[in-house]
Parts: C-alpha cells; sequence; structure tokens
C-alpha cells in the first residue's frame, strides 16, 4: 500500500471522522508539498496510519508515492521508526537490485490537523493481492510464481542478512508488482501529463467530499450490478466472466509497508504478522527472529500458487482462533515438538503438559503434496517438488527453517529439465510426512 497503485484497503476508504487534529491531512489534486517540489496527482490508498498519494517530484520529472502520516504524537514516532529503517535499507541498496521499496526523501508538513511526518517513495504497481484478484483466485503459472518468490527472497536475505531488519508482516499486500497490471493506470506506460497547479473551482473539504462521492457511486455501481445479474438470470442468460491472462505481466516485485518491521536485536511488539501468516512462536509467544518472516513467505508462496489462503483460523465452540490455528498447522505439519509446544508464554493456554491441544483433541492428517493433487489438480512432480520446497519452511522448530539466503539455492526454484525429467521417472519417491484434513482453506477474501 505505501507506494502502490493500488489501495491496501480496497473496497472501502479511510472515512472522514478521522480528518480532525491528530488525524489525517486533507490533500487535494494540485497541492504542493516539500516547497513546491512535490505536487499531488491523486490518491493511491490509505492504512490506519497514513494517506498515499501519487505526486509529481518536480525537481527529477517523475512520479513518486508520497506516504502523509496522521498528526498525533504516537502516529509521527512511528513514522520517524519508519523513516530510520527505510534510510538503513536505501543506504546499502545503491545498485536498487535488492527488491526492496526505496525511500527517497522524507519532511514535515504543517497542515490544519496538525504537522504530518512525509515519506516519498518510489512509484511501485499493485499488490500480490491484488494479482490474486485480478487471476481469480486461481492456480498461478509455477514459473511465475517462481520468479515472485525470487524477488521476494533476494529481498528478505538482504534485509536479514545485511541490513539487521525484520519486515514482521510479510503478507501478498505489502509486495508490490514493479509496475501495474493495467498500463492505463500506469501514469508514465499511460502517458499522462503531470498536473503542476490546483484545477479551478478546487476548495477547502474536496478532499472529504471526494471520499463521499466516491462512497455514493460505489454504491450505485453495486446497485445497478445486482439489477443486470437479475435480468440476465430471468432471461436464461448465463453469466461469463472474460478471461484473464497474466501473460505479458512483469512478476518482479519488491517488498513495502516497514511500518510494523524491527531491528532484529531490537523486536519491540510481542504480537506481530497479520494472522493468517502468523508463525507458531508469535502465537505462543516464545520469542521470535528472522524465521517468523520465513513462515509468513512460505504462507505467501502457497497463496500465491493455488488463490488460497493455506490457514485460515476461526473461533469455534469452546476454543479460540489461535488454538484452532495451531491444531490447523499441527494436521499440516504433524505433532509440534513438546519442547515447542510447551515453551511459549501462552503455552498453558492451549497445550496440556504432554503437549498435547487442550480444547482440539481430535486432528486429521492431510499431506501437503496430496492437498496439491486432490484439490488443486498439481501433477505428482509439481506437487511433490512444491511441497519440498514448503514444507522445511514450515519447520515448528524456528532455527531449523531454511534461511532466505539458502532458499534460493533450493532446487525448486533453480529447476532444469535434465533432474525434472530424472524425478519424473522414479516410481516411488518418499513423501513428505506431513498431513492436513481440517485445514480451513479460504477461496475467496
Amino acid at each position: 500500500m505505501s507506494c502502490s497503485s493500488s489501495s491496501g484497503s480496497e473496497d472501502e476508504d479511510e472515512g472522514i471522522d478521522s480528518y480532525r487534529k491528530g488525524g489525517y491531512h486533507a490533500v487535494r489534486t494540485g497541492d504542493q508539498f516539500a516547497g513546491g517540489r512535490y505536487i499531488a496527482q491523486g490518491k493511491l490508498g490509505w492504512g490506519q496510519f497514513s494517506t498515499v498519494w501519487l505526486a509529481y517530484d518536480t525537481q527529477n520529472s517523475k512520479y513518486v508515492a508520497l506516504k502523509i502520516q496522521k498528526s498525533a504524537a504516537e502516529f509521527a514516532q512511528a513514522a520517524l521508526h519508519e523513516i530510520e529503517l527505510l534510510s538503513a535499507i536505501a543506504k546499502g541498496d545503491t545498485s536498487d537490485d535488492k527488491f526492496v521499496v526505496r525511500l527517497i526523501d522524507h519532511f514535515k508538513h504543517a497542515g490544519p490537523n496538525g504537522q504530518h511526518l512525509c515519506m516519498v517513495l518510489e512509484f511501485l504497481g499493485d499488490s500480490l493481492l491484488r494479482l490474486i484478484k485480478f487471476n481469480r483466485y486461481k492456480r498461478m503459472e509455477l514459473n511465475k510464481v517462481r520468479e515472485i518468490c525470487k524477488c521476494i527472497l533476494t529481498g528478505l536475505d538482504y534485509l536479514h542478512r545485511e541490513v539487521g531488519i525484520l519486515h514482521t508482516d510479510l503478507k501478498p499486500e505489502n509486495i508490490l508488482l514493479i509496475s501495474t497490471i493495467d498500463p492505463s493506470k500506469d501514469p508514465i506506460r499511460s502517458g499522462q501529463t503531470p498536473i503542476l497547479e490546483r484545477p479551478e473551482g478546487s476548495q477547502n473539504g474536496g478532499s472529504t467530499m471526494n471520499i463521499i462521492e466516491k462512497k455514493l457511486k460505489r454504491r450505485a455501481k453495486r446497485a445497478v450490478a445486482k439489477i443486470s445479474e437479475r435480468r440476465a438470470s430471468m432471461g436464461g442468460v448465463e453469466l461469463t466472466k472474460a478471461a484473464r491472462t497474466l501473460d505479458g505481466i512483469d512478476m518482479r516485485c519488491k517488498l513495502v509497508d516497514f511500518g510494523n518491521a524491527c531491528w532484529a536485536d531490537k523486536p519491540f511488539a510481542e504480537e506481530i504478522q497479520t494472522r493468517q501468516y502468523r508463525a507458531p512462536e508469535v502465537i505462543l509467544q516464545s520469542g521470535y527472529s528472522s524465521c517468523v518472516d520465513m513462515w509468513s513467505f512460505a504462507c505467501t508462496a502457497f497463496e500465491l500458487a493455488t488463490g488460497d489462503m493455506l490457514f485460515a483460523p476461526k473461533p469455534g465452540q469452546g476454543f479460540s482462533e489461535d488454538e484452532d490455528h495451531l491444531a490447523l498447522m499441527m494436521e499440516l505439519l504433524g505433532k509440534m515438538p513438546r519442547k515447542i509446544a510447551i515453551g511459549g508464554a501462552q503455552s498453558k493456554d492451549y497445550f496440556d503438559r504432554h503437549g498435547d491441544l487442550k480444547r482440539i483433541r481430535r486432528l486429521k492428517y492431510w499431506s501437503l503434496d496430496r492437498l496439491l493433487v486432490d484439490k488443486y489438480k498439481f501433477s505428482e512432480v509439481d506437487a511433490r517438488e512444491f511441497a519440498e520446497f514448503l514444507c522445511p519452511l514450515f519447520d515448528f522448530v524456528p532455527e531449523k527453517r531454511p534461511t532466505a539466503q539458502q532458499s534460493l539455492q533450493h532446487p525448486w526454484l533453480n529447476p532444469t529439465t535434465s533432474t525434472q525429467t530424472e524425478t519424473e521417472k522414479k516410481p516411488n519417491v518418499e513423501r513428505v510426512d506431513v498431513g492436513m484434513s481440517k485445514l480451513q482453506i479460504r477461496v475467496g477474501k
């Protein structure tokens, strides 16, 4: 979201309530920042802490993403932390080949709601979540998944090994393609002429009115769509969606959104990571390291390849969302080692002294490679090779998970025709002993 052509919250807007003292800064097209260097062109997205705008850098004659933080002290402090991390990342990536977003500039901007810290980042394309949605949550060609995985791992290797930073919130929303899926949404490829002054008739409060107008337009569109669907079904017309192809889309991508990131030697929050991508040691509060990013990466790789989230836990009668999450993990990976199960500050909430879950007693196992074959129609070879790549990253013992550097050397990421043919000839390859059947896979988001 932080520098994308697509919003981090695509179906809703940030509302008008937070445009107040300590909150968001109201921006209008043509507004100037940093003494006139950056000129706002239009909104890209928003988050809990900030809004993000496409801006034109008049000094370098290029489009950038302008992230404007809320003005309250806690948000300003968070922005300073993010700027510190992004500055360190940019300093070590002089050749811009590490697949991590680049911080270009930062400054303060005074407005009616207070003083806002602003970050100028490179303009990038759509998020991987948008790519998954564009592909209608279907399987993605594995060569394209490999290309994306190589970029993510290169970025993680750089962060972990060279800069000493943990991302802590890796997921499809926080990985952006280098360019937009739709060329018409790219201001450069579409030949968009930059707006250099505020359009006539633009008045204060324009941003707020914009939000209300967009909300009304969205409601109207939904109403029209429902009417059209009803008419089509009444007339016996079967609605078919136009075919979409990922061919021609640049799959190179970069890691973004370091608002929750931390120095490897200074973790500052116990609860990190978005739920579906959260590692077991975070749930159990047994301490964490760069290994948590590798767990999230494996979840993301699965989602790219299948279109579905791997873990989508839900609370049930007598058990919590956390306990369901742990159960789903064990159905995929086998029983958690007792030492890991009882070793966290929260372990007693979920496990007995034997390392068994207290409230979810019956676990059913279904191996990852069988899941890929039976549910997602992978070939036996593709399923086995992909499972061999993912399973080590899902080790319950964090230290046993391969590093990003090691993962980049894995045969699945570097296939050769000869080895693939050789593998296909082997009739009885030993299957990874993992399982899962209670897995609640979510088809949509």
